[in-house]
């Protein structure tokens, strides 16, 4: 690669960290033509970018950005998977390492921190954002479930208390 080409590829990396929530770093050793195919093609349909640097150019980018420790997780030739949402990648790669053991998580930057494999397979484990949101309004939503019954319910027992009386006025009346 020429200098400028170098310098435009660490440019592009610190951006696609910089604007991304996730950047997943990847082994990808022994995987074949066909099966990175269908990763990118399932990546791509999530809207997760993926990209291979060079890891001389990568340790270069991240030193720029204060996070030379994520280089630790460059062990052989590495892929990036870049989203903003940081759950999709994670899961998608863990899926697919189940059933291709040439891909597989390393560690990644999580909104500027590094974060560990058993932090992205904790990521990977959550259910999806939608899910979660929903999960959230559920949970808000409950108790004004609950106190709108309740304040539901309490005409209608009043509205018993008074029948009630009624009967017994009723009653007495027709003893009397």
């Amino acid at each position: 690669m020429r200098k400028t080409e170098k310098a435009e590829s660490v440019a592009e990396l610190k951006q696609c960290i910089e604007t991304s929530r996730i950047a997943i770093l990847t082994k990808y050793k022994g995987i074949n033509v066909e099966q990175v195919t269908e990763l990118r093609r399932m990546l791509r349909e999530q809207h997760v970018q993926f990209k291979v640097f060079k890891n001389s150019l990568a340790r270069r980018a991240l030193d720029e950005l204060a996070l030379s420790d994520a280089a630790g997780f460059m062990d052989g030739p590495t892929a990036w998977a870049f989203c903003e949402d940081p759950v999709r990648p994670a899961k998608i790669l863990k899926d697919f390492a189940k059933e291709v053991q040439a891909i597989g998580m390393n560690g990644g930057i999580l909104e500027g921190q590094i974060i560990s494999l058993d932090q992205l397979r904790v990521l990977a484990d959550l259910p999806p954002r939608d899910v979660l949101l929903a999960q959230v309004v559920g949970t808000i939503a409950m108790p004004l479930r609950k106190l709108a019954g309740t304040l539901n319910a309490l005409p209608r027992n009043l509205v018993n208390v008074l029948d009630q009386i009624r009967k017994q006025k009723e009653e007495a009346g027709v003893a009397a």
